[in-house]
């Protein structure tokens, strides 16, 4: 049987290989010059190839439809691609949060491997610099597809072309017009494990200051009601607010109700405590054997020792001190202000950052329209979908190209 699959990353490749193990004549066309641009970049070029977690942990950590891939999660799992990089010769590690990534902290040795896979397999043929225009359909079952040069006859097609985030790398968003165009519907697409936009003064002030052991929340002001909180990493830019926590924030918030309306309004509070680690009575001791130390300088030189030097002229704003009022005159009420400050730094968030910033797409190929079991269209017979163009998304972590090799696996087998 002939399979074309449109897309050579990581879901797309995943499709080519267990397609050939099924004994089929694979076509694997990429418009890049090069298979797996995107997965260069994941990791900041490490790659954090997939997490150590058990399947129903990995479900969780999945917000958009997670559910969904139950099956694809059964037919190959994260052991499976550990098992396969290890097989081409680059070993794995593990690192904080369960991530898995190369010994080399090379993206590009991943790659390598996949490519390995495939070159192993006679029935695969790759076409780079190939860019599809058509899925071909007569009496609701496809019959091909059109490139730019050629039609080219198949009895079953893998749709793998990413989302619209990274559109650098060709993720721009051209394979939801092809699935539209045969009759698909296409759930909403805005960016997921996106940097949120917020408060410039605060943000501005302290641009590029990453801040690492930090427990943040985000809260609905209006209701009371905390959205999402994390600990670890926050990185503040000339925009807003990224880093770690920040990105998985912003898979919950997009799907928060009315989150349009409560941004518009200032109702959504970005909550950061800054010394997770200390009481309020403790970090108030510390502030105050500071203070004693410094006790006849002025109050903009005495937090040296606390805080890193960006944040500092943003902490005296807020404590509304006057910066040269000498230490030893501040009262025991302004003091207790800063401390209340310090373990909660209220930031207001305005909105997302464009798709074009995400890590991943949240939208996509409705999985109402899928058969989880197979990524077979429920639409049209021989036409399947792999990987980020479906509508399912979650956290950093791995979990993402994890979603690309089980559902591109899945298709290919089917």
């Amino acid at each position: 049987m002939k399979v074309v699959i449109i897309g050579g990353g990581p879901a797309g490749m995943m499709s080519a290989i267990s397609a050939a193990q099924m004994k089929n004549d694979v076509i694997l066309l990429e418009k890049n010059s090069e298979l797996g641009k995107k997965l260069l970049i994941t990791g900041k070029g490490r790659c954090n190839i997939t997490s150590s977690i058990n399947i129903e942990e990995f479900i969780k950590n999945i917000p958009g439809n997670g559910k969904f891939l139950y099956s694809a999660f059964q037919n190959f799992n994260n052991n499976d691609i550990i098992n396969m990089i290890e097989r081409n010769g680059i070993k794995v590690k593990e690192e904080r949060g369960n991530r898995i990534f190369p010994k080399t902290d090379k993206a590009q040795d991943v790659l390598n491997c996949f490519i390995k896979e495939i070159k192993k397999y006679k029935n695969i043929i790759i076409k780079t610099s190939v860019k599809v225009e058509e899925i071909l359909i007569k009496n609701g079952e496809v019959i091909g597809v059109r490139t730019e040069g050629e039609n080219i006859l198949c009895s079953k097609v893998v749709l793998a072309t990413g989302g619209k985030s990274y559109p650098l790398t060709g993720s721009n968003g051209e394979g939801y017009k092809i699935a539209e165009k045969i009759g698909h519907n296409i759930e909403p697409i805005q960016g997921s494990l996106v940097p949120l936009i917020a408060d410039k003064k605060i943000c501005q002030n302290m641009q590029g200051l990453s801040l690492r052991n930090i427990k943040m929340q985000v809260k609905d002001i209006e209701k009371n009601k905390k959205i999402y909180e994390d600990f670890g990493e926050l990185l503040f830019t000339h925009f807003g607010v990224s880093g770690p926590t920040v990105l998985s924030s912003s898979a919950h918030l997009l799907r928060y109700k009315q989150i349009n309306r409560l941004l518009k309004e200032k109702q959504i509070k970005l909550l950061v405590d800054l010394k997770p680690a200390l009481t309020e009575d403790e970090l108030d001791t510390r502030i105050r054997r500071d203070f004693e130390e410094f006790k006849n300088k002025e109050f903009k030189n005495s937090l040296d020792k606390l805080l890193p030097k960006k944040m500092i002229n943003t902490i005296i704003e807020l404590s509304e001190i006057n910066p040269y009022k000498k230490v030893n005159e501040i009262t025991k009420e302004e003091r207790h202000k800063i401390v209340r400050i310090l373990k909660n730094l209220q930031i207001t968030i305005n909105g997302f950052r464009p798709v074009d910033e995400a890590i991943v797409t949240a939208g996509g190929i409705s999985t109402k329209e899928i058969n989880p079991k197979t990524m077979e269209s429920k639409l049209i017979k021989g036409l399947f979908f792999a990987g980020e163009i479906i509508d399912v998304d979650a956290y950093t972590g791995g979990f993402n190209l994890q979603i690309a090799y089980s559902t591109g696996f899945t298709a290919g087998l089917n």
